[in-house]
This record gives structure tokens, C-alpha cells and sequence, in this order.
């Protein structure tokens, strides 16, 4: 069968058989009879081609009718070209002046139409623009004979061309050898050792002098109180006598003060009986060496009688130096008479100067005497010098406060402490513990008991007596058992009168 809308035929003349046309029949023809539509002459060959659609739905609106898209104006881009003929090849390329013969058209074409009459190019216009096309736009000639400023002059540059620029990081392996050793702390102390290794016969010549070379001025004071160390002040002072018949290491005011330290620490320096013309023409390095020593050996009576004549020949002493006879002299309470005096002369000083452990040396002797308001100034004195206190500094100041039965600034001062990120050591929670025991709070003192134990610490006999007390004094006696049985199993006991006290 024959599809209404896909039928179609074809004439072939038969004189002309490879010429064919192709006519399109309407649905009236293909109805008709075949025969009807031949000619004389013609065959007539029809083409079907079936479908298989049977539903012709309609196109949609939008594809019937499609939308216009939005063209741009036309525009007159036309571009006059001129052929360049070559011996090898023909190319077509554009010429700049036919882009310009074409702008001065369409100019003109503009202004004939009355769309803008005014725009006139000008000579100049016209070279810039044709020159973006051409190279480089031409630059007006200026001042040729123009200066420019020279550049400053920087310290590295202006520097003699002659001399070599100096290395920032020295090498060690190219160091000389006295270089190396004459202030190397490990050379210096082995050689003390190894003065210490010679026979009673031999001299300390015999290790010196092969290092004489290589030595220089204050390189053996060093040595020298290494050997004070040792508990040798004979070969300190054979040192001494050596160095100062070497003349490119002596004189020597660090060797001298050195070995004045080690002799009178350990009572082997012999005072002349002129002390006054001994003492007027020693240094300042020296005679406070020498107080040094007498402090260190226990001759307290010379340390007071060379301070008293350093006072009264108006010598200024280092503060170090009161603060370690200060700490001396206050293991005796019978001498707490002559602290008070050494407190009074560091009151007045105005260049006070004193290192955080001579400063907390000091406070903790000012506690024993009871004088808890020198101790306020001293850590007051101490902050607005800029100091940052440490673990012991707060601990002696909590201590200071709670023997001063000052329960709430000294529970100030642990939040400082505490604020301030300060590692806790065995003696702050001993002073910690105690301080809460004496607040009677139970649960903070087991809590910091229980860090005592986190940090790695073994509590001492008085932590367990301090738990032990505030256990008994909120009744709980389990508890205190308990305590009682991990003392005695640390390997503490608790006798009776111990248990009668804690009760109490």
C-alpha cells in the first residue's frame, strides 16, 4: 500500500535515461488511476516509502513559530585589500592606509547622513593612530641632556675596594689552637684534673708548661677555682706562682682574685698584720673575692670586719655580697642583731642589684626572724624591677603569708601561681597542703595531694600528718586509717605521742 503524505513518483523519457525528475503527488493523484498520469511517450515509475508512524502529533508552538533571536546592528566592516605579488608566491594582506581611506569614509558618509558633524581628525591623531598599527609610537624629543640623580650611597658599597669583606659565621676548624682553648670551659677544667692526677713530688709546671702558648690573660682563673673545688688550694696557689712568671699572663686581676677565693675558703690565706694598707690597695675584684672566701670558710668575723672597713673607706661592694653573709649569719639566731644592720645598709642602697636566688636566700632568712614585711617589700621591689618570679620565689611568699597566719592573701598568691603557669616542685605542695589544711578545706587538700602523686612526688612524713589532721578533724576516721596503713607500707611510723599530737 502507498502512504498518503510519502508517495511518490518519477518521469524517465525513455530517449534520455540517465535524466530523471522527481514530482511530488498530492493525495487526490495518488487516488486516481495510474494510467491517467502517463504521457505518450513516458513511463511512468512510482516510488512508495512506508511509515511506520500512524500518530502525526503536531510540532510544538516554540519550534513552529521559533523566536528571532537578537541580531546586532549591521555594521560596514569592509576592508579594502591589495595584492602583493611575489617571485615565489602571491599573498593578500591587509594595508593600513586602506583602513584609514576607509575611516575617513565612513567619517564622512557619517556627517553627510548628520549623525555627527563635529569630529574632525587631526594630523597628529591620525600619526598616533596609524602607528599602532606601524611600531612604536614616536616619542617627542625631550631634554637629552638631562642628569639623573645618583643613587645614596648604602655602607656595604662605599667600603675600600681593597679590602675584603668580613665573614658573618667564623669556622672553628680554622680557628688557631690557642683560640680554641684558652676560654673552652672543658679544656680549662681538664687541665685541673689533670693537675690533680700528678704526684706529690711533681709541679704543675709539667702540665702548664706545654700549653704556655696557647694560653692568655685570665684563661687559668678558671682552673684555678676548679682546683678549689677539688680541695686543692696548694696546687691553686702553685698555679698562681707560675702564671706570674709568665709575662704575657700576668699581671692578671681575675688569676689574683681567683686564687685570694680559694685560699681564704679554705683558711690558707695568711693576713698580714698592716690589713688597712693591704685592703686600701687591693681591687674591687679582690677584696670582694676575698669576702667571698671568708663567707664560704666560715670566718664570719674577717667578712664583717673587711665589710665595716670597705664602709668606712666609703668602698661600694656588690650586693651579692651582703645577701651571702646575710644568708650565713642567719643560720644563728644569735646573731639575728647584725642581719637586721645588713638589712638596713641593702634598705638604703640605691643601685640594689640582686639576683632571684640571693633575693629568696633573703626572704627565707627574714621568715625565720619573723620580719614578714621585708619580705612583702622585698617581692614588691622585685616586680617593678622587672623580674619574673620563679617556683621558689612564690613558694617562700605563700610559706611568708601563712606563717603570718594570713590564710587569704596567701590563697591570693597560689591563684597567681597558678595563673602564671608555674610548675609546682615537692616543697610547694608541702607548703600548699598546708596551707589548706589550716583553711580546713578538705576537698583541695586531697586534691592537690592526689597531683602530688600525678606529678611523680612521694609525699613526706609531714604531708601524711597534715591529711591525717584534717581527716580527724571532719571525722573521718576510715579515712585516716587508710593514710596510717599507705604511710607505714612508704615506711613511715606513727607512734603514740605522733597520734595524740595529730588529734589534738
Amino acid at each position: 500500500m502507498l502512504s498518503r503524505n510519502c508517495c511518490m513518483f518519477s518521469t524517465t523519457y525513455e530517449s534520455f535515461p540517465w535524466s530523471t525528475s522527481t514530482y511530488p503527488v498530492s493525495q487526490d493523484s495518488c487516488a486516481s488511476t495510474p494510467s491517467s498520469l502517463g504521457r505518450k511517450g513516458e513511463r511512468v515509475v512510482f516510488m512508495a516509502i512506508s511509515s511506520n508512524r500512524t500518530n502525526h502529533a503536531k510540532l510544538p508552538k516554540n519550534l513552529r513559530n521559533p523566536r528571532r533571536p537578537k541580531l546586532p546592528p549591521d555594521m560596514n566592516y569592509t576592508f579594502k585589500r591589495v595584492l602583493y605579488e611575489n617571485d615565489e608566491e602571491s599573498t593578500l594582506k591587509p594595508n593600513i592606509d586602506t583602513f584609514i581611506d576607509n575611516d575617513e569614509g565612513v567619517a564622512s558618509e557619517a556627517s553627510s547622513n548628520g549623525i555627527d558633524e563635529g569630529i574632525i581628525w587631526e594630523s597628529d591623531e591620525m600619526e598616533a593612530i596609524s602607528s599602532l598599527f606601524k611600531g612604536r609610537i614616536p616619542q617627542k624629543p625631550g631634554k637629552l641632556d638631562r642628569e639623573r640623580p645618583l643613587p645614596l650611597p648604602l655602607p656595604y658599597k662605599i667600603r675600600p675596594l681593597g679590602l675584603p669583606t668580613p665573614k658573618r659565621f667564623a669556622n672553628v676548624s680554622r680557628q688557631s689552637v690557642s683560640k680554641q682553648v684558652y676560654k673552652n670551659p672543658t679544656f680549662l677544667i681538664g687541665l685541673a684534673k689533670e693537675i690533680q692526677g700528678l704526684s706529690a713530688e711533681e709541679n704543675v709546671s709539667k702540665v702548664l708548661s706545654k700549653w704556655s702558648p696557647f694560653l692568655r690573660k685570665g684563661s687559668l682563673s678558671l682552673t684555678i677555682r676548679e682546683l678549689g673545688y677539688l680541695g686543692l688550694p696548694e696546687r691553686a696557689l702553685e698555679t698562681f706562682c707560675w702564671v706570674k712568671k709568665q709575662p704575657h699572663l700576668f699581671p692578671d686581676d681575675h688569676i689574683l682574685a681567683s686564687t685570694v677565693e680559694v685560699l681564704a675558703g679554705s683558711n690558707e690565706l695568711k693576713m698580714p698584720f698592716d690589713l688597712d694598707k693591704f685592703t686600701g690597695l687591693a681591687s674591687r675584684n679582690v677584696y670582694e673575692a676575698m669576702l667571698r672566701g671568708y663567707i664560704k670558710g666560715g670566718s664570719l668575723k674577717l667578712a664583717l670586719k673587711l665589710l665595716s672597713m670597705a664602709k668606712e673607706s666609703n668602698r661600694v661592694l656588690d650586693t651579692g655580697v651582703y645577701a651571702k653573709l646575710i644568708l650565713e649569719l642567719g643560720k644563728d639566731p644569735d646573731k639575728s642583731t647584725l642581719v637586721l644592720v645588713l638589712l638596713e645598709d641593702l634598705a638604703v642602697r640605691d643601685d640594689l642589684n640582686l639576683t632571684p636566688q640571693d633575693c629568696t636566700a633573703i626572704m627565707k632568712i627574714c621568715i625565720m626572724l619573723g620580719r614578714f614585711e621585708i619580705v612583702e617589700g622585698l617581692y614588691d621591689w622585685f616586680r617593678k624591677s622587672g623580674g619574673n618570679p620563679s617556683v621558689v620565689m612564690y613558694t617562700t611568699l605563700i610559706h611568708c603569708r601563712y606563717s603570718a597566719n594570713n590564710y587569704r592573701e596567701a590563697l591570693a598568691m597560689l591563684w597567681e601561681m597558678e595563673a602564671s603557669n608555674c610548675l609546682f616542685d615537692l616543697p610547694a605542695y608541702r607548703v600548699v597542703i598546708k596551707l589548706f589544711v589550716a583553711l580546713n578545706d578538705l576537698s583541695r587538700a586531697v586534691r592537690y595531694f592526689s597531683k602530688l602523686k600525678e606529678a611523680g612526688f612521694s609525699p613526706t612524713f609531714d604531708i601524711y600528718c597534715s591529711l591525717i589532721k584534717v581527716y580527724m578533724a571532719s571525722g573521718r576516721l576510715a579515712k585516716c586509717k587508710d593514710i596510717c596503713k599507705e604511710a607505714e607500707m612508704t615506711g613511715f611510723r606513727f607512734d603514740e605521742d605522733t597520734m595524740l599530737k595529730l588529734q589534738q
